[in-house]
């Protein structure tokens, strides 16, 4: 045994020496650098935080006591890029940023780190907790203290956050909703959407925007029941969850949001879509049910029936990226120039809900189609409000709706009933009619 010890080769070592740490994984959002560590983190949900950071700047520009600290809480901060991002760019005073994992605790100080949590001045930059959302924002109200802005980016269908949210909010402040219920949204959840937002949804074509109003319907009914109702900065929906966004500002009194919560009907047959309040759930029909079977109707809600941004605001926040530099550069495939314009579009009031698909459109009238631009522009002067939707701004959806000249508003509506439902049964001379405009205006693009 000796002999084989003395065969065995010498390890040598040497104390004090280790190694290396791996290398920080380093990302950076608009020139804000940080590590997200073992935290969820998507890249592609950067555009959604340009929002939050411009609409949170103009509200701290436009609050009636300037000298007030400017307060953010975010609840579900994750690796705490949001926060930082309020603190570096939107100008915040103060943040609270809170994560249920306390695992997270080091990653969420290292990268809120570049700013001291107690300056020279002695008022605290940030703080970090580790409390359920629900728990944090209940003791924040109870102990009156109130935030301007508070970003909570749940997952699923998790909604019971939104009343306490709403009573940690100050006036006027704003609340960054999130969800990522995509079943709901397109109506195979129906008793969950019940449970969580108050609405029972069903399969509709345009599912991405029924998400958002179902978001905004869920806030709208909360903010209701404290004695407040809601006006929507914008809505934002991310193909890449799915996820539905709303920034919404809490008001003073209940009986202004009333009317822009209720249902939303939609008819198989004519592809047309309509809003109904309470007290007109009796009379929900469409004007060719007279022609086609009633179970053709879908009725869901009741969900947010408003417009899902505000116009002011977006053009805004446009200006700010322009001034900024955001505008015109490309953040994961997103171009805010082209997105916010596509919102200050979708803010038209007279909109009905819901979008049209191109190919759907050609489908029923039997011809080819041309470009969306194209189609857009013709029906434009025939006295449509038409525009693209940005639910998904790489394909060929588009919000409809009459317009204009009240002469003109009979013609178009046919225009438009005829191009969804070729079968619908007019006198044969009103057919030809619409048969040559249908040709004269796809003519000239159609590509075959």
């Amino acid at each position: 045994m000796a002999s084989a010890s003395a065969a065995a080769p010498a390890v040598s070592f040497q104390p004090g020496r280790r190694a290396p740490p791996p290398p920080r994984c380093t990302h950076s959002e608009r020139g804000v650098s940080f590590d997200p560590g073992a935290a969820f983190y998507r890249s592609d949900s950067a555009p959604g935080r340009d929002l939050a950071v411009l609409a949170a700047t103009l509200h701290r520009r436009r609050r009636p006591d300037p000298s007030a600290p400017f307060l953010c809480l975010d609840a579900m901060c994750g690796s705490g890029v949001r926060a930082l991002r309020y603190l570096a760019q939107a100008g915040a005073d103060f943040v609270w940023a809170n994560d249920a994992s306390d695992a997270l605790h080091p990653v969420i100080v290292g990268n809120l780190s570049r700013f001291e949590p107690v300056p020279p001045d002695g008022q605290r930059r940030w703080v970090v907790s580790h409390l359920d959302a629900t728990r944090l924002l209940a003791e924040r109200y109870l102990r009156r203290e109130y935030f301007d802005v508070i970003d909570v980016d749940s997952f699923g269908s998790e909604a019971e956050y939104i009343r306490a949210a709403f009573l940690a909010l100050k006036i006027g402040g704003l609340l960054y909703l999130t969800s990522t219920d995509w079943r709901s949204a397109r109506g195979y959840g129906g008793k969950c959407s019940l449970s969580s937002y108050g609405a029972y949804v069903l399969p509709v074509p345009y599912p991405n925007e029924i998400g958002l109003r179902m978001l905004l319907g869920g806030a709208a009914r909360e903010a209701a029941m404290l004695g407040f109702h809601i006006e929507p900065v914008f809505s934002y929906y991310a193909y890449h969850g799915p996820i539905f966004r709303a920034m919404v500002r809490l008001c003073h009194g209940k009986e202004d949001g009333i009317s822009n919560y209720g249902f939303i009907c939609h008819c198989k047959s004519c592809g047309q879509s309509q809003t109904f309040g309470f007290d007109e759930l009796g009379q929900i029909s469409c004007g060719c049910a007279d022609r086609t079977d009633a179970t053709s109707i879908t009725v869901v809600g009741p969900l947010w029936t408003g417009p899902l941004h505000d116009r002011s605001s977006i053009t805004e926040m446009l200006n700010l990226a322009v001034e900024w530099g955001w505008a015109h550069t490309s953040e994961n495939g997103v171009t805010l120039e082209k997105l916010l314009g596509t919102m200050i579009e979708e803010s038209d009031p007279r909109l009905p809900p819901g979008y049209i698909r191109l190919d759907e459109i050609a489908s029923r009238a039997k011809v080819n189609s041309p470009p969306l631009g194209t189609l857009i522009h013709s029906l434009q002067k025939i006295s449509y409000r038409c525009q693209r939707s940005q639910d998904q701004l790489s394909h060929q959806f588009m919000h409809c709706g009459c317009t204009g000249d009240p002469k003109f508003a009979l013609t178009a509506n046919y225009a438009l009933r005829s191009l969804l439902t070729p079968q619908c049964v007019y006198d044969k001379l009103h057919k030809l009619w619409l048969r040559a405009q249908i040709a004269s205006m796809f003519q000239a693009n159609t590509r075959f």
